[in-house]
């Protein structure tokens, strides 16, 4: 039978990724994208709610499918107000557990950071920690929370501080060994292939290291 999958954040790095490998995959039938704003030129496989994603339970209704994939996450220099960035961090995610659980949805997969902590003095490793607690509190029958290190791949918005940095981290990354080798960059095309690969297996591994996410992407066959 053919699946649905529901996407939030599919307009972001690891999200557009996503999907194009969803509308690619002939196993997906319906792909549903619930967001801010519409996405241009998209073919009728998939279906777009759009909204305010900060109230997610008023698309209750029509958040239905066989997997959810919450690929949502802001930054601190996007939203430096912390009560906002805690409503997307944490309140979105959250909120899509909750509907998954109410909607018996089995599978829910959310990409979180290396790093997260619900106990941590660092706000952005607490929100993400206390995100995995709620969402695993939920119990839904596959929760699969992935923590990659820092994310890497072609971005849509120009950001030179961060280019910079991520040229910096690639040159000192080949001296990361043993416990070190987790804080490598983690590719966003190795993110969503981990997150296929997990929905289309039988595991109900929970936590997803950065290091397992690229064992999963390499093995994925």
């Amino acid at each position: 039978m053919k699946k649905t999958a529901i996407i939030l954040g599919a307009t972001g790095l690891t999200g557009s990724i996503l999907l194009e490998k969803l509308l690619n995959d002939t196993r997906y039938e319906t792909i549903k994208l619930f967001s801010r704003k519409e996405v241009e030129g998209l073919p009728a496989k998939v279906i777009q709610f759009v909204g305010d994603i900060l109230d997610l339970e008023k698309f209750k209704a029509d958040f239905i499918a066989d997997e959810v994939y919450c690929c949502i996450g802001t930054t601190a220099k996007k939203t430096p107000d912390k009560v906002l960035y805690k409503k997307i961090d944490f309140g979105i995610p959250v909120a899509a557990a909750k509907l998954s659980k109410a909607n018996g949805i089995p599978t829910f997969i959310v990409v979180s950071a290396l790093g997260a902590n619900a106990t941590s003095t660092i706000f952005y490793n607490k929100t993400k920690g206390e995100m995995e607690q709620a969402v695993l509190s939920e119990k839904i029958e596959k929760t699969h929370i992935l923590q990659p290190s820092i994310i890497g791949g072609k971005r849509q918005e120009t950001r030179i501080g961060e280019k910079i940095g991520l040229v910096v981290f690639k040159l000192i990354q080949p001296f990361f060994f043993g416990k070190l080798k987790k804080y490598r960059i983690t590719e966003a095309e190795d993110i969503t292939q981990a997150m296929m690969v997990l929905a289309n297996s039988t595991s109900k591994e929970q936590i997803i290291s950065s290091e397992k996410i690229k064992k999963l992407a390499i093995n994925k066959n």
